[in-house]
């Protein structure tokens, strides 16, 4: 950082940052804390690059990127404060960095949803290589938990997009997993979760039932002894 100094920078010259993963602002909370900066302040600098660009004319002006801070420099914005607090990331400039900690500060806060947290982790592995372990290290999160974030993203766009509304939880995304490779069931299970409130338990049981049908008829249909009996007895009945 330049010198560990903070800048009060014009919100106005601030440019998001094009890694942000974070798609969907709480409205609700964002007023609440455009209140609390109104009254009280931005109590926490944002992180931001800063860039010289040569204008038209032959001057230069500043920019600056955000790295981190999205919500409260969206906040500042709407409680009508001009300038903010910033520290200024020196070095080398790169997208990765941008990436790695507008994730890092998200997971911390716990302000992404699950299908935004999953996303910026794809992001991570088909980008920049990333395994996840590595990304699990660099949040403070098991392998496992990445790995399940990740495979959320197997689920039709339809779930996904109930799932970043919170329209249904993490856990009711669980078994709807368990029959990716029954889409019809795995709709009906959906649809039941939305309008009939299952909880994730009821939800889990359904697909643990559907899941363990399904392996006794491959079983059945898979068992040579069990087809002869199963001919021996038509044969009997004339059926």
């Amino acid at each position: 950082f330049y010198n560990d100094s903070i800048f009060w920078i014009d919100v106005d010259k601030i440019k998001p940052n094009p890694y942000q993963p974070r798609k969907e602002f709480d409205q609700t909370a964002l007023q609440a804390l455009s209140d609390s900066i109104r009254q009280y302040g931005v109590l926490q600098a944002l992180v931001v690059t800063r860039n010289e660009v040569v204008k038209e004319d032959g001057g230069i002006a500043t920019e600056y990127e955000l790295i981190a801070g999205e919500r409260r420099l969206r906040a500042s914005k709407l409680a009508g404060i001009r300038e903010v607090p910033c520290l200024i990331k020196t070095g080398e400039d790169n997208n990765l960095m941008k990436l790695e900690l507008a994730i890092i500060e998200n997971v911390q806060r716990e302000d992404l949803n699950p299908v935004d947290r999953a996303r910026s982790f794809q992001r991570l592995v088909e980008e920049f290589g990333f395994k996840h372990i590595t990304i699990g290290e660099k949040i403070g999160k098991s392998r496992e938990y990445v790995s399940n974030s990740l495979r959320l993203l197997s689920l039709p766009s339809d779930i996904l997009d109930a799932l970043s509304a919170g329209k249904i939880s993490e856990g009711h995304a669980r078994p709807l997993m368990m029959l990716n490779d029954r889409p019809e069931e795995q709709s009906t299970l959906f649809k039941e979760i939305m309008f009939r409130k299952l909880t994730v338990r009821e939800a889990e049981m359904i697909a643990r039932k559907i899941a363990v049908e399904k392996v006794r008829k491959k079983t059945f249909e898979g068992d040579p002894e069990m087809a002869e009996i199963e001919e021996k007895i038509a044969e009997t009945l004339g059926t």
